[in-house]
């Protein structure tokens, strides 16, 4: 299924820029709710002025870590030691660490664990609020990634390759932590309550194409955003149409069960959901 054209719009200097800040400003869900080390991005002292260029063809996992790179490479006070590491056991990739970093101040190293991720919650599958937040297909979920960082992940700095890989650190002393940027979503007219950690990350609701549908009005223009400029704020858009220009698109996303993601403007006002196929 190919992407919407996009046409005009911003130049990939100011998309780069959006996407930078996007990262910066991403909810990071911390060590009450992972039960990991939380690494915040906050904690990098960064120039008033950051730019840098970001590749075009990587997708939104790779692009973010991408940034994340730059942004601890920009920094005065954190140095990338290793980055992107595979290892490797008879000739197949057994993982990879995504960062070992070191803070200047401290000396300490610290093993980076990276995640970008997009939650919506379904209430009727746990009364524990952590196994209700699942992927916009529901093929994955918010406990799954925890469990695969806990059980898998983290524990890959120990293995014998790992140790020969990174001879020039003392592995014992690495400090192991995780930087989870999530945006989360409720469904439509939801009332419930979550605590502030879940709260500060919503960033939308989620519902169905029939409801979707049924909402339209002529105040309403819509954009269905690549999934490369998923977490990227609506407001920073400059195309907009209306209900036509999208529904064919929406339609074949049904049937081919993916889950876009919606801009919406409505006069002034900005919003963003996902339209579900379940």
């Amino acid at each position: 299924m190919r992407p919407l054209k996009q046409c005009g719009g911003k130049s990939i200097k100011m998309e780069n820029k959006s996407r930078i800040a996007s990262v910066l400003k991403a909810h990071n869900l911390d060590s009450s709710i992972t039960g990991i080390r939380t690494f915040n991005l906050s904690s990098l002292k960064l120039p008033s002025l950051l730019s840098f260029e970001l590749p075009t063809n990587l997708r939104l996992g790779h692009l973010v870590e991408k940034v994340v790179g730059e942004l601890i490479k920009s920094s005065t006070n954190f140095r990338i030691l290793y980055e992107n590491i595979q290892l490797i056991e008879d000739k197949k990739t057994i993982g990879e660490i995504d960062f070992i970093i070191k803070d200047l101040a401290s000396n300490q190293v610290i093993h980076l664990e990276l995640a970008y991720k997009f939650y919506l919650f379904d209430p009727i599958i746990s009364s524990d609020v952590i196994n209700n937040w699942i992927g916009p297909n529901r093929n994955d979920s918010l406990i799954e990634k925890l469990t695969k960082l806990k059980r898998k992940q983290f524990p890959l700095l120990y293995d014998p390759n790992a140790r020969s890989r990174f001879d020039q650190i003392e592995i014992d002393e690495v400090q192991q932590s995780l930087c989870l940027l999530v945006s989360l979503f409720v469904p439509f007219e939801f009332k419930g309550r979550f605590s502030p950690v879940y709260e500060k990350a919503i960033k939308g609701y989620y519902l169905d194409f029939e409801t979707f549908k049924r909402l339209d009005n002529s105040n309403k223009t819509y954009h269905i955003p690549s999934k490369k400029k998923w977490g990227i704020s609506p407001d920073e858009n400059e195309n907009w149409t209306n209900f036509d220009g999208v529904e064919t698109w929406l339609i074949t996303c049904m049937e081919e069960l993916q889950a876009p993601l919606c801009w919406q403007k409505d006069n002034d006002v900005y919003s963003e959901f996902i339209i579900v196929w379940w």
